[in-house]
């Protein structure tokens, strides 16, 4: 699919407090240097493993991409649906090589080729930790119990088997198979740890420690708590070879707060150079359960302030984007205290009517696409609702910068094409008829989507570095495009900053990047942001970009939640568009898009948080042109679903700037 815009052109334009511009209507100037270099030898990366350090070293900071959440064979759900890839598969198709995704042939290989266009930076396998068990005794024949009932069932796979295992950590009080782990359930204690070793073998072994520094593999693995099946999930990422024995999953920790304080007793705390984070992800399954400000039933204010704090430790970053949805924001819930914003219709997994609103409560089911839906699943209001918490407790435990990842199934990290998606889970969705199908009882058919990525600003390519940009928050989420962004805060920047080729440098001397704070501010802040398209790969050139928006946050003196959405550069109406018909795009959009913002409705005295929002000329979805490929009068039904878009538009998000007010 080859986009036919005219040829990308670049505008300047003042608007009201706004300076954009670009590259032609400049005059002695230049194009911002959004990959601007400096001498390697200023740079000091703390390291804490021993590695060479990296040739590319940068102290503004080079541009990385990954995804930090793919499963494997190793986990219950993939294995089910006849995926045999393992970790050692997935970090070497990240780092471009060809693998083979089920329908597996008669000697167990796989039969459909994938391959990336382009290679990723950086990765991590996250299978899910409560099986690691049960799946590696059920595969072995020389286990004792290969041969038991949930053992010939796992074998079996399809899609019962695989619910009744995800079914188990739906309760409060999860016990595992007794047929596999035994009356106690410690039969299994021996095979996790195994596996556990195994996927850190498979790290290793991927991650580049070279000075060259081509790639870097995270040790990792996916809590799994789902109580009342509303999703509580995590990503567990360690920072260096200095992990724990074995994971922490929801049978040890049915619990968030659980999970952190034993992360933080068996690693932070544990004094052997162990460093981690907890990555929350599919708030937009959660019934409100996973961002919701509640401590519990019994917990005082002091013991209020020790989760909050050990949250706000633990946790700075969570997905906004993966192949289970858009997580930005979702018009028509109560208490968002904003207009209706059109971006908001991207790539949602429920479309109830009328919309199911938890309004002040929680609900359950989410994982069911059942129960109430919450303006806590949604990002942009969590990072209000942190503000409101700040005020009240003194420390903000939603301070959350944005990545995207894809939570394949398939052992393919970094797929996100919409042209080349094969799908999320084996079997489950290899047929067409599948893939634009229902779904099943874990996964959704052509509501999910390719998947997005995680961009990381950080001084080179090692696990210390972006570990610690991952902590600084940043960091930025994509739907899967591979747009260039930067965004800064400060007191002041130069009016004529998007004329300078210098903008990133006086980005960091005068202010903060994104994941930054300002405070103690007596005038408004000023903001630049700054924007390169995607270019692409030879045979899938990258979309030009539309537009870029500042998405403001706050609370009112009432304490609800408000917001407002401000235009910053690029077309207002959009001037491109997409033939659903044919895939074709016609209309002009822009390589670069560039502005200097300052806040019109700004008050010194009110906490605030602002965050970027970039999209790109409209594409095609995945499932458009596949529902093209049948005859009109044999398309699967789900094809003619108004609720899926033909035509959608790529986008990034930004993590975000918070502006505090002087403390009193």
């Amino acid at each position: 699919m080859k986009h036919t815009l005219h040829p990308v052109v670049a505008t300047c334009c003042f608007l009201l407090l706004i300076s954009a511009c670009s590259t032609d209507d400049n005059p002695g100037g230049g194009t911002p240097n959004l990959h601007l270099k400096g001498n390697p030898t200023d740079v000091a990366v703390a390291y804490t493993e021993e590695r060479n350090p990296c040739t590319q070293r940068n102290p503004y900071r080079n541009l990385y991409f990954g995804d930090l959440h793919a499963h494997t064979t190793a986990s219950f759900d993939a294995y089910g649906y006849d995926v045999r890839l393992g970790a050692e598969d997935a970090y070497a198709f990240a780092q471009g090589q060809e693998v083979l995704l089920p329908p597996l042939d008669e000697t167990g290989r796989g039969t459909r080729p994938q391959k990336l266009s382009r290679p990723l930076d950086f990765a991590m396998v996250s299978d899910h930790s409560e099986y690691f068990g049960e799946v590696s005794l059920c595969r072995d024949p020389q286990s004792p119990v290969y041969e038991s009932d949930t053992c010939q069932k796992l074998r079996e796979g399809g899609t019962g088997i695989v619910a009744k295992f995800g079914m188990r950590y739906t309760h409060s009080s999860p016990s595992r198979f007794k047929d596999i782990c035994g009356e106690d359930g410690h039969g299994c204690d021996d095979a996790i740890k195994e596996v556990w070793q195994r996927l850190i073998g498979a790290s290793q072994d991927a991650y580049d420690r070279t000075e060259t520094c081509a790639f870097t593999a995270f040790i990792g693995y996916e809590y799994t708590s789902t109580l009342s099946a509303a999703n509580l999930h995590r990503n567990i990422l360690f920072r260096n070879d200095e992990v724990i024995d074995a994971p922490v999953s929801y049978y040890e920790a049915p619990r968030p707060d659980q999970l952190w304080q034993q992360l933080d007793e068996q690693c932070l705390q544990a004094g052997f150079g162990c460093d981690v984070l907890s990555i929350p992800h599919n708030s937009n399954w959660s019934n409100g359960t996973l961002f919701v400000p509640q401590y519990g039933e019994d917990a005082d204010p002091e013991e209020e302030l020790r989760i909050a704090e050990l949250r706000a430790k633990l946790e700075p970053v969570a997905e906004i984007f993966q192949h289970k949805g858009d997580m930005e924001c979702m018009n028509g819930l109560s208490g968002t205290g904003g207009a209706y914003d059109p971006y908001c219709e991207n790539e949602k997994i429920r479309f109830d009517d009328p919309l199911s609103d938890c309004g002040d409560d929680t609900g359950a089911g989410g994982v069911s696409d059942i129960g109430c839906i919450s303006r806590y699943d949604f990002l942009r209001n969590v990072l209000k609702s942190g503000l409101r918490e700040q005020q009240r407790l003194g420390v903000n435990p939603f301070r959350l910068g944005f990545i995207g990842s894809t939570d394949t199934h398939n052992a393919i990290p970094g797929s996100t094409e919409e042209q080349t998606f094969l799908g999320h889970v084996g079997i489950s969705d290899a047929e067409a008829e599948d893939i634009l199908g229902n779904g099943n009882a874990t996964h959704r058919g052509i509501v999910n989507n390719p998947g997005g990525l995680a961009a990381v600003w950080a001084m080179e390519n090692s696990r210390d570095a972006i570990f610690e940009a991952l902590q600084r928050r940043e960091v930025y989420g994509t739907s899967g495009t591979r747009i260039a962004l930067r965004f800064y805060g400060a007191d002041t920047f130069d009016e004529a900053i998007c004329n300078r080729t210098n903008l990133v440098k006086q980005g960091y001397r005068q202010g903060v990047p994104m994941g930054g704070d300002l405070q103690n501010l007596s005038h408004a802040p000023v903001f630049v942001a700054a924007a390169d398209m995607d270019p692409g790969a030879d045979e899938l050139p990258g979309s030009p970009l539309e537009r870029m928006q500042i998405v403001k946050g706050w609370v009112d003196a009432e304490g609800n939640l408000r917001e407002k959405i401000y235009h910053l550069a690029g077309d207002e109406q959009a001037v491109a568009s997409a033939d659903d018909a044919t895939c074709l795009t016609t209309g002009e959009g822009y390589e670069h898009l560039c502005a200097r913002w300052q806040d019109p409705d700004f008050d010194p005295d009110v906490p605030a948080v602002y965050y970027v929002r970039v999209l790109e000329t409209p594409v095609c979805r995945w499932s458009t042109p596949l529902c093209n490929s049948f005859e009109e009068d044999d398309r699967p039904p789900r094809c003619a679903d108004p609720n899926i878009r033909r035509i959608i538009q790529e986008r990034a998000w930004s993590s975000a700037i918070w502006y505090q007010p002087p403390a009193e």
